[in-house]
């Protein structure tokens, strides 16, 4: 190197250098740790409608790529598919908070969720670097969903009864065959929840339940669920920042888990009766919450593990 003045970096620099430098060399540990290992992030909520939330979310998805972790993007689209079928003229009927989806409104939540959102999403982690491949469940049969059950307590009569939800499905079973082979090429896979079911009926699957199933079947060593909440909060609504089963279940009967936390929570029993390592739910509205929770201390939310 030249010893001219012209050639050295200015003194004042030298302390964020330093700083970065320190940052990467902390970072070490976690990313060996996860060297090689699947990670399931589902991406949803209110973040997806920011571009620069949606930009810091894809630089994370490249970096963990690059690290050598082997991340697996699953997305939701609630508010885009209503903003949809509002523009068609589509009415949308709810029960106890669940749309219900006929055989018009399956129509479009494929093409939105399967088309317009997933293909948005790999332009973003493509735009960073990256090099990503939008599937959805019905790509090489990865996911064969069944009619979702659903049923209430009526709180006058205590009687339980169905909700016929139409063809709002669930994960039966997850075929890795197309996952394996996406990740063995270093591709980075974007899943739209949509599924087909054993009578090649298209099932509109929740993306929570959709990562879930993908994770178990994937034995990923984390599971992140990305919200719009800190993560699960107790009745002070502080943050819990650990959890067993145990703990979720106890938290749901004494209630203070209630809501669309109890779905989100149920989900990362299953996860983790399948084998995930642990399961973290976290505010995806935090600038770059992944790399947070996996390359640093202090982690981004609410983490759960068996025990």
């Amino acid at each position: 190197m030249s010893d001219s003045g012209a050639d050295k970096a200015p003194d004042v620099q030298l302390p964020n250098v330093h700083v970065r430098a320190e940052v990467l060399v902390q970072a070490l540990p976690h990313m060996q740790r996860y060297d090689e290992e699947v990670v399931v992030i589902k991406y949803g909520g209110h973040a997806m409608g920011d571009r620069a939330a949606a930009e810091d979310f894809a630089e994370d998805i490249v970096l963990l790529e690059q690290s050598g972790l082997k991340p697996v993007v699953v997305h939701g689209g609630g508010p885009q598919i209503g903003r949809m079928l509002d523009r068609l003229g589509i009415k949308s009927e709810f029960r106890e908070g669940l749309r219900v989806t006929d055989e018009a409104t399956v129509e479009v939540v494929e093409m939105v969720l399967a088309g317009s959102i997933n293909k948005q999403i790999v332009g973003w982690i493509s735009a960073e670097g990256g090099k990503a491949i939008g599937l959805c469940g019905k790509d090489g049969n990865m996911v064969r969903a069944r009619r979702a059950a659903r049923t209430v307590v009526d709180p006058d009569s205590h009687i339980e009864r169905h909700i016929d939800l139409g063809l709002v499905g669930e994960p039966e079973h997850v075929d890795r065959t197309v996952l394996d082979a996406v990740l063995k090429a270093e591709l980075i896979p974007v899943l739209a929840p949509v599924a087909v079911g054993g009578d090649g009926q298209t099932y509109n699957v929740n993306a929570d339940t959709f990562a879930g199933a993908i994770a178990g079947a994937m034995r990923a060593k984390r599971l992140l669920l990305l919200t719009d909440v800190p993560g699960v909060l107790d009745k002070n609504k502080k943050l819990i920042p650990e959890l067993s089963i145990e703990d979720c279940r106890r938290l749901i009967a004494d209630g203070t888990i209630t809501a669309g936390m109890i779905p989100k929570i149920e989900t990362c029993i299953y996860a983790l009766e399948q084998g995930v390592e642990a399961v973290v739910i976290l505010d995806g509205k935090v600038p770059h919450a992944v790399l947070l929770e996996l390359f640093t201390d202090y982690g981004a939310g609410t983490l759960i593990r068996r025990s």
